[in-house]
Parts: C-alpha cells; sequence; structure tokens
C-alpha cells in the first residue's frame, strides 16, 4: 500500500502484513469496546494510511462502516451520525474535532491504539451482515443511507476480477473520495489478489498534474474517471502532450458516475489510447445496487454513434419495464435491476425502502430496484442510458437530488416556494440555480449561510432568481420549462 503524502507511520507505505496487523488492533480495540456485527462506525479521515487501516478495521470487527467527508457542513455530519445510530467515530488528529460527535472518538494516529494484539479476529459476520452504509441525497430533505451486505461486494468485487484480471504487477490509483460508492473497488480489489493501490494525495481527483505525476512515480496500471473529470484531463493531455509519458504504464480506465458521451471516447482513442494502448471501460450503476451493474468496453476505434452502459454484471439481471411489463427491444422504459448486488435498503426509512426495492411486475416473486432511469434495450443485447424520470442529476458524478436543495431552502422562515434547475453551459460549466418566492424581504447572504450549514458546497446553488409565483403546469406541478432563462451576462 503507498501513499506518498503521509508519513504517519514512520514511512510512506505499508506491506500487507504491516497493514494487517495494524488493522487487527483496531479492530480487537473495536470488539474490546462491544462492536460488532450488525452495529456502525462512522470513519472521519483523509485519504491516508490510517484510512484504510480504519476502514478494514471496522470490517475485521464485524461491524459496518459510514464514510463521513471530513469537509462536510457540520449539521450534515450530526444528522448521518444520528440517523446512523453510530456507535463510535474514527478519525485523525486533524479531523477528530469537526465531528462533534459525544460519544467514543478514536484518533488512528495515536500509537496507543497499535498496542494490542496483531493476531486476526474470530470472524464474526455473516454474508448478510452490513459492510458498509453510504448516504446519498434524499429528495425529501434529508440523505437516506443506503445499506450494503458483504455478499454485494464480494459479488462486484469477484466480477471485476474474473473480466479485468489483476495480480501482484498492478497498481490501482485510490482517488475516488470514500463517500463515494466508486471508492469501494479502488479500496479493496487490490487487496483480493495481491496487487498494490496508491492513494492519491487529498483533493488531488481534481488536480491534473497531480494525477499524472503521481500514476508516473508509482506505475499505476488501473484507474477510474468520472466522464466530465476524464474530459479535463484529456483537455490536460491535449495542452501537454509531453505528459503522455507519465500514463505509460496505465493499462485499464474505468469511466462511471455519468453518462459517458461518444466525444468522450473518440478524445480518450486519439489522445491516450491510440499511443499507449489503453483501454476504456464504461460501468452504470446506482448506489442502491452496490457500486456499478453494467459494463461495455469502448472500441477502440473511432465508429461508433452512441456509448451503452452494457451489459448487466454477474448475478445482476435487468429488465426495462414500462406499463409493468417488459419493453421491446428499442423502446424506452424504466431500468430495473435484480439479483444480489441489490443492497438490503434505506436505514430507517421502510417506507422509501418499499417505494424503490419492489416486486417484479415481469417476474412475480422476484425482488427488483428501481432505478428511476429512462434506458432501452439494443439490438446488439447492450442497455442505453436514456436520462431520468424524476429531477435527480449528477454533476462531475455527484448525485444530487434537487428536492433536497428545495426543501432546505423552503425550510428558511422568509422562503414561501423554491424550485431548483440544472443550466448546462458546457460539459465543464453546470450551475445549479434556485427560483425564489420570498414572504418579504430576504437576505441572500444569510440564506447561503444556513444552507450551508447542511448542504455539501457541491449542492450550493450558484445563482438566486427572485420570482413572484413558481408558473404552474394545468396540473398544479411546478412548470420548470416555464421558469424565466437566467442572465449570464449578470
Amino acid at each position: 500500500m503507498l501513499c506518498d503524502h503521509d508519513k504517519t507511520f514512520g514511512a510512506c507505505a505499508l506491506t500487507y502484513g504491516e497493514l494487517n496487523e495494524r488493522a487487527n488492533q483496531v479492530a480487537h480495540y473495536l470488539r474490546g469496546a462491544g462492536i460488532g456485527p450488525g452495529q456502525v462506525v462512522a470513519l472521519m479521515a483523509e485519504r491516508s494510511l490510517a484510512m484504510m487501516i480504519g476502514l478494514l478495521g471496522v470490517l475485521k470487527a464485524g461491524a459496518a462502516y459510514l464514510p463521513v467527508a471530513p469537509d462536510n457542513p457540520p449539521d450534515r455530519i450530526e444528522y448521518l451520525l444520528q440517523d446512523a445510530g453510530v456507535r463510535a467515530v474514527l478519525s485523525q488528529s486533524r479531523t477528530a474535532a469537526r465531528s462533534g460527535f459525544r460519544g467514543r472518538v478514536v484518533n488512528l494516529e495515536e500509537p496507543w491504539l497499535y498496542r494490542g494484539p496483531m493476531a486476526n479476529p474470530e470472524i464474526a459476520c455473516t454474508p448478510r451482515d452490513l459492510a458498509y452504509v453510504i448516504y446519498t441525497s434524499g429528495s425529501t430533505g434529508s440523505p437516506k443511507g443506503v445499506m450494503i451486505e458483504h455478499r454485494s461486494l464480494v459479488n462486484r468485487l469477484n466480477w471485476m476480477q474474473r473480466a479485468y484480471p489483476i495480480g501482484a504487477d498492478d497498481v490501482i490509483l485510490q482517488k475516488t473520495p470514500y463517500s463515494f460508492d466508486v471508492s469501494v473497488w479502488e479500496l479493496f480489489w487490490w487487496a483480493l489478489h495481491g496487487a498494490r493501490v496508491c492513494m492519491l494525495m487529498p483533493g488531488g481527483e481534481k488536480n491534473p498534474l497531480a494525477i499524472a505525476e503521481t500514476i508516473r512515480r508509482q506505475r499505476v496500471t488501473v484507474m477510474h474517471f468520472v466522464p466530465s473529470m476524464l474530459n479535463a484531463f484529456l483537455h490536460y493531455l491535449e495542452a501537454k502532450p509531453s505528459a503522455l509519458e507519465s500514463l505509460a504504464s496505465v493499462k485499464r480506465v474505468f469511466a462511471s458516475g455519468e453518462a459517458l458521451a461518444p466525444g468522450h471516447v473518440r478524445r480518450f482513442n486519439e489522445l491516450w489510447g491510440s499511443k499507449s494502448g489503453a483501454r476504456l471501460t464504461n460501468l452504470y450503476g446506482p448506489t442502491e445496487a452496490t457500486v456499478d451493474v453494467s459494463y461495455f468496453d469502448c472500441p477502440a476505434g473511432n465508429e461508433f454513434d452512441s456509448i451503452p452502459i452494457g451489459r448487466p454484471i454477474d448475478n445482476t439481471r435487468f429488465y426495462v419495464l414500462k406499463d409493468g411489463t417488459q419493453a421491446a427491444i428499442g423502446e424506452t422504459g424504466e431500468l430495473c435491476i435484480a439479483g444480489v448486488g441489490l443492497a438490503r435498503g434505506y436505514l430507517n426509512r421502510p417506507e422509501l425502502t418499499a417505494e424503490k426495492f419492489t416486486d417484479n411486475p415481469a417476474n412475480p416473486g422476484e425482488r427488483i430496484y428501481r432505478t428511476g432511469d429512462l434506458a432501452k434495450w439494443r439490438a446488439d443485447g447492450n442497455v442505453e442510458y436514456l436520462g431520468r424520470l424524476d429531477h435527480q442529476v449528477k454533476i462531475r458524478g455527484l448525485r444530487i437530488e434537487l428536492g433536497e436543495i428545495e426543501n432546505r431552502i423552503r425550510a428558511h422562515p422568509g422562503i414561501s416556494d423554491c424550485v431548483v434547475v440544472v443550466n448546462r453551459l458546457s460539459e465543464s460549466v453546470v450551475l445549479i440555480v434556485a427560483y425564489l418566492v420570498c414572504r418579504g424581504e430576504v437576505s441572500l447572504p444569510a440564506l447561503k449561510e444556513s444552507l450551508k450549514r447542511f448542504l455539501p458546497e457541491y449542492m450550493l446553488p450558484h445563482r438566486f432568481e427572485m420570482l413572484d409565483a413558481i408558473p404552474l403546469t394545468s396540473s398544479g406541478k411546478a412548470d420548470r420549462r416555464a421558469l424565466p432563462a437566467v442572465d449570464l451576462a449578470a
């Protein structure tokens, strides 16, 4: 395990044995505190050796880990910890104070934590126990915790190794923030097959130069990009062709989190793939189905009109449903997922769980997850993504329910109504615009400050537009198409 920016444990790397012993010591400590299967331990750490030790320690104790981004607003952090019933928070010296947790807070960098037994603890959990809980944006105004079991995670990792095998010569770049589920395969796949992982410096996922330099130094072979960040990285290569020499070791690039456009693939092939032999694979999947549920190996040439999300992974089934029956090939419907990858449901949200995880009308007795994504089967057996049924959006791979932003704004005493939309000016410039109906004078700086207490930065509106009333459709719903255009020059 490689981590150039972290010498907390005396070196920038840990062997498998060293990592295992330290994770065991954390696990024994948690077990001694009465923490085990069915319980949730929060992790609040920056990308580091300590972060990985903490993750493995929680799993070895038999508990589930809850990743909490240290830069989350304080009210949001408090909500996550309370809603998940967290038993302990594992932190670092520089993140401990941010949790505000009044229970057990353990600093993973403290020497005393590593004086306990180094032996593997007895296995306490089963395939049906929780491995992790990851919170996603919720349309009702509060995030919702998705509960993933060990069997679902193991299935996902086993499929990836069967389809794209790695070994001792491979290095995975861990660059996705751990509060997003794409991080899961980056964090654990390597350890099952004798490969190595390289932890990118915190914040480095936004810095093409830092990514390229880390790939060069550590000879990274496998990595991931959100399509919008892939586009930015390709811009960097276009401006600095010599940087391609740093990428010579990369064999496989995975893309997921947003729709991968044909233009992305063509630019990848022209600027990177055709010169180094690296291949690009499109992955698709909601958090509720354990990271990714389909794959498509993008063509090495440039003769294509669209990039599908592909075919289901192992032990996964797709249904494109329209009016309760399976849609014909080429017909649009809602993509629904069945199989071992489905989450247990939403933590403490039985009604929402029942709404989204339902019986399959096309195959009664089978449990499916309704994604809310529009899709169609293609004649070649691949599935093509066509957009959303609702107001969920993704900006740079970050899943956002516009309803969560709207409800937070409506909670402000001076606001009587609100509609939030997204304006896409280009692939790299996306604005969140909030249209407000106010009861009287409203201080926008005060409104923004109140939103910052709960919403992470990527969910904060960029523009606020005042209206006398929200335009409505004939059925009484907000008519988003009738909202006035934003004056971008202003």
